[in-house]
Order: C-alpha cells, then sequence, then structure tokens
C-alpha cells in the first residue's frame, strides 16, 4: 500500500506543481504551489512528516497563511503534469519573471500561470492521525479563515488503498520473492500503480485459486519474473502462464510483461517459443530502478 508521502507526491498529477517551503515555528514546511491550467485556477498543498503534532498546531499553521502577505520559499523544482495527462503543449520562460505556460489542442491561446486566480483550497498531507471532531474542528477554524482545507492521514491510505483495484498481476516463483518480485510490487505501489502480488492481495481464508483466476482476468497487465526456478516450476506459475497467454490469444492485445532474471534468450525458447519472441527487461542488465521505471510505463500507458 502507498503512504501518505507517496500520495503527497503523486496527487494532482494533471496540475503544473511549483514547490516551495513554508517557514513555521522555526520549521521549514515542505509543500507546492499546484496551477490548475483547465480549471484555470491554484491551490496549495503541503506535508507534514511529524507524527505527534496536536490540533493548536495544525490551527496555528492555518493560522499563520496569509493569502497575499504569507512569505513562500521557492524550493527551485517545478514539476510539469505527465504529458497523458495534460491536452496541450507547455512551456517554462524565467526572462523578466518566473512563469508557466500552457496551450491546449485545438486553442491559439497560451495561458500564464501569473493569470490563474489563486483560490484558498488547502490540502493538509499528514503523519499525524487527528480524531474526527479534531478535523471537524480544524475544518471549521479553516473555514473561519476564508480557506477550504482538506486533511488527510492514515484514514485517508487505507480508505483509498480499499478502492483501488490491482492493474498488473505479478506472476513469480516463491524463491525469487526477496530479490526480486517483491522489490518490484512495492515501487509499483509507491508509484501509485496497484498490484496484484500475493502478500499485498491474500488474506488469511482466501480462496488461493479463485483470487489468482480473479487478478489473472481483471488485470490490465501481467509481469512474468522469468528465472530458472519460474521456467522449472510446473505447478502455480505454469498455471499463471497458461492462464496468461490464453487470455491475450482471446483479447488479441499484449498482456504480458516478461523481466529476465538470470535467464538467456535459449533458456526462454525452451519453456515457450512464442515468450522468447516478447521484448522483455533484463533485471541483471537494467537493475531495480530502470525496471521498474519501465513497467511502471508500460502499464499506466
Amino acid at each position: 500500500m502507498a503512504t501518505i508521502r507517496e500520495y503527497y507526491e503523486k496527487d494532482f498529477g494533471h496540475n503544473v506543481r511549483l514547490h516551495i517551503r513554508f517557514p513555521f515555528k522555526e520549521e521549514s514546511i515542505e509543500g507546492a504551489v499546484l496551477y490548475d491550467l483547465s480549471g484555470f485556477y491554484a491551490f496549495v498543498i503541503f506535508f507534514m512528516p511529524a507524527e505527534d503534532k496536536t490540533l493548536d498546531y495544525f490551527i496555528d499553521f492555518l493560522s499563520a497563511l496569509e493569502w497575499g502577505k504569507t512569505q513562500l520559499h521557492l524550493d527551485r523544482q517545478v514539476t510539469l503534469p505527465r504529458a497523458k495527462e495534460f491536452p496541450g503543449r507547455l512551456k517554462v520562460e524565467n526572462k523578466t519573471d518566473f512563469e508557466i505556460l500552457g496551450q491546449f489542442y485545438g486553442d491559439t491561446e497560451w495561458i500564464s500561470t501569473r493569470n490563474i486566480r489563486a483560490s484558498k483550497r488547502v490540502f493538509i498531507y499528514s503523519q499525524t492521525d487527528l480524531s474526527d471532531d479534531d478535523i471537524a474542528i480544524l475544518k471549521s477554524k479553516a473555514r473561519e479563515l476564508g480557506q477550504e482545507l482538506q486533511y488527510r492521514a492514515h484514514a485517508f491510505v487505507s480508505e483509498r488503498g480499499k478502492q483501488e483495484r490491482p492493474v498488473a498481476f505479478i506472476s513469480h516463483d516463491s524463491r525469487d520473492k526477496e530479490l526480486v518480485a517483491k522489490r518490484i510490487a512495492v515501487n509499483l505501489q509507491r508509484m501509485l500503480c496497484p498490484v496484484w502480488y500475493d502478500e499485498f492481495a491474500l488474506k488469511v481464508g482466501d480462496n488461493l485459486r479463485e483470487s489468482v483466476e480473479k487478478g489473472l482476468k481483471e488485470c490490465k497487465k501481467c509481469i512474468l519474473v522469468l528465472s530458472p526456478d519460474f521456467l522449472s516450476n510446473y505447478g502455480w506459475t505454469k498455471i499463471e502462464f497458461d492462464s496468461i497467454f490464453s487470455r491475450q490469444l482471446l483479447e488479441g492485445r499484449t498482456l504480458v510483461l516478461p523481466i529476465w532474471f538470470n535467464v538467456t534468450k535459449n533458456d526462454v525458447y525452451e519453456y515457450s517459443p512464442s515468450l522468447s519472441n516478447v521484448f522483455a527487461l533484463d533485471w541483471n542488465k537494467l537493475g531495480e530502478d530502470e525496471v521498474c521505471r519501465r513497467l511502471y510505463n508500460a502499464i499506466m500507458s
């Protein structure tokens, strides 16, 4: 499951994100101004890493946010929307003033972040779990200050995780779990790419066959961790392999994403000639980070 930090980093991916620091109580609070070019408004988000903050701390924090007066320090970083989530073009200019411009497809006008109106919408991503009553008090205080607050902590993470449907199934031999499969699962979850992975998906008492079949049927892609142990396993991994290839033939589209781990093309050919012709990512050559980055792009494209 993703953490509150990861949701803070990945949410609002369709917006331009201007990273900032806000000095408060001898701290430097990490945050961002987000520009929604489609809605033509801006808002702010903050990340609070401490787990022991009180209600009064957050009230004081909101009180210190004075629109048009509060000094926000630029953090020398801008995150642009993901290409597939922004239907147009973007450019950054840093001449007299720093400026980000967007132009939607079919529109001749460029929209500047300098002209976007600021809303008083505030999102706080926090590792402090306030009670429901405290959150209600905090939101009421925010309204008194002319702000609209959304407070997100572990309850948000828990409920959101329940609603996220896995988009990729990870098929692996249990002996490759710690070295490869679990690392892929954790990395993709951190990138907000939910996966079907046995440790994440199965609970005590679940019907193993039904759960695996459901995952294989519903997931958008299937990651095959091909290793000597996988290729010699004619139990569950062979059943999963046969199932996903049957589905691929029925649907007429690519579902399989092979990862080679200590195997050669000849090894894969001996197991399945058709599988040896599918472009694979070599774990030993590319390394964990690059394999996971490419998997994410292939799954989410």
